[in-house]
């Protein structure tokens, strides 16, 4: 008697952890049954995904949804169907620009209870890591936070302040004890804030100044003595959005020396350089600032040497009008959770020949793994159905009206990429295809296992 199967994906090219391989997969209760080279049976639906590849539906490490509370620069109704437009099928959003900020497990609560509802994809929760809620960690961590994170310097946000380093090491101390990972993000607070107040003082604002009182040695500085926090306590570190080369390397002598630190990256240092800033002005700036061309070619050998453990899109989106002015005086964050997996295909894949394999360790097994996330991140048996259908070969220039962000903007509008998502599938359900969303929100909270 034939099987009988909820999906199979035919004729597919399956990106799978130990290389690619024409073979059929088939779905049942969410969950990948079977991979063969021709699945016997049939299904509910069958997909041919005939001269597609079939990626692992990636996972967003680090966005900013926005939701409650900032819903007039995003939603997450419109940045889940962003990331699932771009092959996603779960995100770890962070813990602001919402408001309240995630600081207690009543605002994890009010978070959670919009996710339920309106959440497209699967989505896990980072808690807040401040002066003012040291004796929320243990609240945060029963709810099910994937993580804290903190800034070294301010956030942009009155209501969530920088991590002082008393605040880090009791901080630390305690994130080792639950077991749960911080992720920081590395800036210099004195240098930032004394030149940023010395380029106001003397009227300069522009994109240059900007880079200017944000220079490198403020990340590499900061990354130092996180490691060093991180060394003391045993507290598993995670470097938020790593801009240079420096930097990493510092991650990476740390782990030889048996430090648990690692580092993501966004895509943003990998494409766009200083130059390009400047002529695209403020839809580009972001924090850290985007770097020169030298730093990017170092950034480039260090991702591919695995040096950087997995790619995400700090997607930071704020309401357009806050980006008028000049430079240094405006908002930073740029929106691209709907081009990660594209521009990787584009830049990584055929730019620099960097095997599909490892696009999908980057942007999907590395960091459920390093999240400890179950079932996730994989095409094997026993994980969950989620896929990313491309056509590696089909060419695309972003148009503004192809974004699902609530804001319709990006400095990859006009961008050209080679590797076109058209469909994604989360648990086994299609969530988009051919550039409509196709399904009702389906989204479930994941927690670290």
């Amino acid at each position: 008697m034939s099987k009988r199967y909820e999906v199979i994906i035919r004729n597919g090219i399956l990106v799978c952890p130990d290389g690619v391989k024409k073979a059929d997969v088939a779905v049942c209760d969410e969950k990948i049954v079977e991979i063969a080279e021709e699945i016997s049976g049939d299904a509910k639906e069958t997909i041919d995904a005939a001269g597609k590849y079939v990626f692992p539906g990636i996972t967003d490490g680090h966005v900013h949804f926005n939701d409650p509370g900032r819903t007039e620069w995003e939603t997450i109704t419109t940045g889940s169907s962003a990331l699932a437009a771009g092959g996603g099928v779960l995100y770890f959003d962070m813990p602001l620009n919402c408001s309240p900020c995630t600081l207690d497990a009543k605002n994890f609560n009010a978070k959670l209870a919009v996710a339920q509802q309106d959440s497209l994809v699967d989505y896990g929760f980072w808690g807040g890591f401040t002066p003012k809620n040291l004796d929320k960690f243990d609240e945060l961590a029963e709810c099910g936070v994937i993580g804290f994170k903190a800034f070294s310097c301010f956030s942009g946000i009155d209501e969530f302040e920088r991590a002082d380093d008393y605040t880090t090491l009791v901080g630390m101390e305690k994130l080792a004890r639950l077991g749960l990972p911080l992720m920081v993000h590395c800036e210099n607070a004195e240098i930032t804030r004394d030149l940023t107040s010395l380029a106001l003082a003397n009227n300069k604002t522009t994109v240059r100044d900007y880079f200017a009182a944000r220079p490198p040695i403020t990340e590499i500085e900061n990354v130092s003595r996180m490691i060093s926090f991180a060394e003391e306590t045993g507290c598993k570190l995670i470097i938020a959005h790593i801009s240079t080369a420096k930097a990493v390397e510092l991650v990476t002598q740390a782990r030889s020396r048996g430090i648990d630190v690692c580092c993501e990256t966004i895509g943003h240092y990998l494409i766009l350089t200083d130059d390009d800033v400047e002529q695209m002005g403020t839809v580009a700036k972001c924090s850290p600032p985007i770097r020169d061309t030298n730093n990017q070619t170092k950034m480039w050998a260090k991702l591919l040497n695995g040096e950087i453990a997995f790619v995400s899109s700090d997607h930071s989106p704020c309401d357009p009008k806050l980006k008028d002015g000049e430079f240094l005086k405006v908002w930073g964050g740029i929106s691209a959770c709907q081009t990660t997996l594209p521009a990787l295909l584009t830049h990584a894949h055929h730019d620099r020949k960097v095997p599909l394999e490892d696009i999908a360790k980057l942007t999907s097994q590395n960091v459920n793994e390093v999240f400890r996330i179950q079932g996730k991140g994989k095409i094997a048996v026993g994980y969950d159905g989620d896929f990313a259908l491309v056509d590696l070969n089909k060419q695309f220039t972003l148009q503004a009206e192809a974004l699902f962000y609530k804001h319709k903007v990006s400095p990859y509008v006009g961008n050209s990429f080679r590797g076109t998502v058209t469909q994604t599938i989360l648990r086994g359900t299609t969530v988009f295809k051919d550039g409509k969303i196709v399904s009702k929100p389906i989204g479930k909270h994941l927690r670290p296992n």
